[in-house]
């Protein structure tokens, strides 16, 4: 019948030929085998998570850009320069939306929460894995589309709540075979605390002002916190001498840092107290992190995350305390390559040769049933006119596919009922490699034996 179907048949496409369409710049796809190293790194996720009890919430990638503007801050570079915003016409009556892609989702996140009113029986532990997108010059590791997966706890209030993201990280890096990173923290205090901190910051970059650069100037008055986090190494030495926040804390402020250091130690978690680290959003307060590598250049934070107990009343619930942090995909990955570590790609256990097209019915029986008991099979594929290919080419194929065992449905094997199994991988008896044959009619029975063992 296939053959009757594909004889003579000259395939022609019915649309004419056109300018190649290609990606948005900064907005990348994501190819098999590349591809396989993002599930890999999910699934570690995955059970990670699981084991500190944290629960997947998926979040719209699409919100009401207010709700950015009032989470993130007004002032910030992200709110400013970076969304992706437009007006999304609402109604018959002409009014407009303003919406914009997500440029982070800790903001989604509390507004579920408040919207859904999740904390109405105690906190959450929540993760997220998708998308963001922030319009910013593309380089290594960072995208105008890019990747985060990020960790929330919220509804806690202690510094064991703080500890328990922290070691949450630190135990992701074990998993994936990173160590090549230091953790940076830092107290930013309550709200009053930073107040204080703030008057003497102002004046003291009033009393630099010729050595504030543009972007600086405009910071002033608006968020002269993020002055602290310039990368103009002009301003570095009168950065340095700047006023430290962590001077005017109070005691239940130092009292909560304390805490926090006291239980890494404990666990063993080296950290570096770095008194300029700000971070870029307006809504943390208390501790803030960073881990932090000097393998991927100028774009070194890997995961980034702190305290933010005003945002959930500031996005219109009632007031709780929340915790959380992000890591970035892209940069993970592009860490674990620098560092050298490989990572294991999935390969199917089998690929089935099928040297004549008449053979596809009944291979494809056995294949459906190999898959139903969770083998992993390739089958070769592209029915012509001319046959599947030969032998030699479809062996070549089976090869390069990484598959330990080749199935073979040749006329002989499927007259008596059979598949010959011809292993690839050095399955060797006396020397040779071992070919058999297995029956069709209860392939249940065989199919352990094509199983590729798990590995880590």
């Amino acid at each position: 019948m296939l053959e009757k179907m594909n004889a003579g048949r000259e395939v022609k496409s019915p649309v004419a030929k056109t300018e190649k369409l290609m990606a948005v710049k900064g907005m990348n796809d994501i190819l098999p085998p590349d591809s396989a190293r993002w599930e890999w790194l999910e699934d570690k996720v995955r059970s990670l998570m699981g084991r500190y009890a944290y629960r997947n919430i998926r979040t719209p990638i699409l919100e009401h850009t207010q709700l950015f503007v009032r989470g993130i801050g007004e002032v910030t570079d992200i709110v400013e320069k970076e969304m992706y915003s437009f007006e999304d016409r609402s109604d018959k009556h002409g009014h407009y939306d303003h919406l914009s892609m997500r440029p982070e989702n800790t903001a989604s996140v509390v507004r579920a929460t408040t919207e859904h009113n999740l904390l109405y029986d105690g906190g959450k532990r929540l993760y997220y894995m998708g998308p963001m997108f922030r319009r910013e010059r593309p380089q290594r590791g960072r995208y105008r589309q890019f990747h985060q997966i990020g960790a929330e706890a919220l509804g806690f209030a202690g510094p064991e709540v703080d500890a328990e993201l922290i070691l949450l990280a630190a135990a992701l890096w074990k998993e994936l075979g990173l160590s090549d990173w230091r953790l940076e923290i830092n107290s930013l205090g309550q709200p009053e605390e930073r107040a204080q901190h703030r008057a003497q910051l102002i004046t003291h970059f009033e009393q630099h002002a010729d050595a504030l650069d543009e972007e600086a100037k405009r910071r002033l008055r608006s968020n002269p916190l993020r002055i602290l986090d310039t990368k103009n190494p002009a301003m570095k030495a009168m950065v340095e001498s700047a006023p430290r926040l962590i001077d005017f804390l109070g005691a239940q402020s130092l009292a909560h840092f304390d805490g926090l250091k006291a239980i890494l130690d404990v666990n063993n978690i080296p950290w570096t107290l770095n008194p300029r680290l700000v971070r870029g959003l307006d809504y943390y307060n208390l501790t803030v992190f960073e881990f932090v590598t000097e393998r991927l250049g100028a774009q070194g934070t890997i995961c980034a995350g702190g305290r933010y107990d005003y945002l959930i009343e500031q996005m219109g619930g009632k007031a709780a305390p929340a915790v959380g942090w992000a890591l970035g995909v892209e940069r993970v990955l592009e860490l674990i390559k620098e560092q050298g570590d490989a990572i294991v790609l999935p390969v199917p256990d089998a690929y089935a040769v099928i040297p004549e097209v008449s053979g596809l019915p009944i291979a494809l029986q056995a294949l459906q049933a190999l898959r139903a008991a969770g083998v992993s099979v390739q089958m070769h594929a592209g029915a012509s006119a001319e046959g599947l290919g030969s032998m030699k080419s479809q062996f070549k194929k089976a090869d390069d596919s990484g598959a330990r065992f080749a199935l073979i449905f040749g006329a002989t094997e499927l007259a008596q009922g059979s598949v010959a199994l011809k292993p690839l991988r050095g399955e060797k008896a006396g020397g040779a490699q071992v070919q058999t044959l297995q029956p069709l009619n209860n392939v249940a029975a065989w199919a352990d034996t094509l199983r590729t063992p798990p590995c880590s």
